[in-house]
C-alpha cells in the first residue's frame, strides 16, 4: 500500500517523465507501461521510437490473463523483487521461480544447461496460458521461444526483457519474430529485472483502471 508521501514522489517522478519526453509514438496502453519502466531505471532512451515493442493485442492478453487468475512465471527472484505484491494477492496470481529448485541445479548439471533453461522446461504446466517474465536470462529466453515453437506451451503473453551482451539482443530479435503468443520485447542490449516487473506492476495499474470504470 502506498503511503501518501511515497504516493507524491511516484506522481512528482511521473510529471518529470511526462515533461520531459514530450511526443511520443505510444498509444495510451502503450505508454504507461513503457512511462513505468523509465521511471524504474531512469533510463529515458526506452521511450525511443519502437525502443519497447508490444506485438498485437499484447497489452490486453496480459490483462486478461491478470484479471482471470493467471500464474506469472518468472526467470529469477530479483523479478520478484521488484513487483507490487499486493496485485497478485488480490487478483490470484500465483507467482512462479524455479531458479534455485534442486530439482532445476541437477537437471541443469546433467544435461549441461543453464539453471534457467531448465527452470522454463520445469513450468511448462504453469506456463501454458500464464504470463512468463524473463528479465535477466537470454537462454530462458531462447528455451521459452523454443517451447512455443515446438508447440508445447501457450502463453497468454511472453514479457521477454533480459539485459546482458551475451545472446541479450539475439533472444529478444527471436521473441520479435514469433506470431504463435502476444509478447512485449526491446531492442538491444538493456533491460533487466526491474525493468520487467515494471511492465508488470503496469498491467496490473491497468487492469486496476479497467475495472474500476
Amino acid at each position: 500500500m502506498q503511503t501518501e508521501k511515497g504516493q507524491s514522489i511516484e506522481d512528482a517522478s511521473m510529471e518529470i517523465i511526462e515533461n520531459e519526453i514530450g511526443n511520443h509514438d505510444y498509444n495510451e496502453k502503450e505508454w504507461p507501461i513503457v512511462r513505468r519502466i523509465i521511471h524504474s531505471t531512469a533510463d529515458f532512451d526506452f521511450a525511443g521510437k519502437n525502443k519497447i515493442i508490444f506485438s498485437k493485442n499484447a497489452v490486453e492478453s496480459g490483462i486478461d490473463a491478470l484479471k482471470n487468475g493467471c500464474s506469472v512465471i518468472v526467470d529469477v527472484n530479483g523479478v520478484i523483487g521488484g513487483l507490487n505484491k499486493q496485485n497478485p494477492k488480490d487478483f490470484g496470481n500465483k507467482i512462479i521461480c524455479n531458479i534455485s529448485s534442486p530439482e532445476v541445479m541437477e537437471l541443469a548439471k546433467k544435461q549441461n544447461k543453464t539453471r534457467s533453461q531448465v527452470s522454463m522446461r520445469i513450468a511448462s504446466s504453469d506456463i501454458d496460458g500464464g504470463i512468463v517474465v524473463i528479465g535477466n536470462a537470454p537462454t530462458a529466453l531462447l528455451e521459452l521461444i523454443q517451447m512455443v515453437k515446438e508447440d508445447l506451451v501457450k502463453p497468454a503473453l511472453i514479457i521477454g526483457i533480459p539485459v546482458g551482451f551475451i545472446s541479450a539482443p539475439e533472444s529478444k530479435e527471436e521473441l520479435s519474430k514469433i506470431t504463435q503468443v502476444p509478447f512485449i520485447t526491446n531492442i538491444g542490449r538493456k533491460g533487466g529485472s526491474s525493468s520487467a516487473s515494471a511492465i508488470v506492476n503496469a498491467l496490473y495499474n491497468l487492469l486496476r483502471l479497467e475495472s474500476a470504470s
